[in-house]
């Protein structure tokens, strides 16, 4: 016979990110805060930019076309984090055709540094085919990151 265990939280008994989980074959430990993502986001990047849910994220803001930044409610550990995001295009010609999301660092076209922040992360949604390069709005943009919070 199958049980339910509901709980509102849960703690390990030798430190408070690790839970071991056994089952007939044996156990294995979990890491629940490096295990969790610690910002997510699915949002409209066309017209006016809005997100449909998202976790630990505060704001975003519509820098140009396909060139947004993705704020943190709380601020990450460090920015050595792990971001990863993917776009929607529709493609409407016969290109075959790349999309992908990408981070933005270094200096821009307008010679402003932008980096990986603790609070923040600019991201580039580009599509790549031989008749359009560049940078284009998504209808969906989905972004995580992975990390430690502060």
């Amino acid at each position: 016979m199958a049980s339910i265990l509901k709980v509102d939280s849960m703690q390990g008994v030798t430190s408070a990110g690790d839970i071991t989980i056994t089952s007939e074959g044996g156990s294995a430990t979990m890491q629940l805060q490096q295990g969790l993502a610690k910002a997510w986001v699915n949002f409209n990047g066309t017209g006016t930019i809005a997100a449909r849910d998202s976790l630990n994220v505060s704001g975003l803001t519509d820098n140009a076309a396909g060139d947004y930044t993705v704020t943190f409610s709380s601020a990450l550990g460090n920015t050595d984090y792990a971001p990863t995001g993917m776009p929607q295009i529709g493609i409407t010609s016969s290109d075959a055709a790349l999309t992908s999301i990408m981070i933005r660092t270094g200096t821009n076209a307008a010679s402003s540094a932008t980096t990986m922040t603790t609070t923040a992360n600019r991201i580039l949604c580009k599509y790549v085919s031989a008749s359009n390069l560049g940078e284009t709005d998504s209808a969906v943009v989905t972004y995580k990151a992975d990390g430690d919070l502060a």
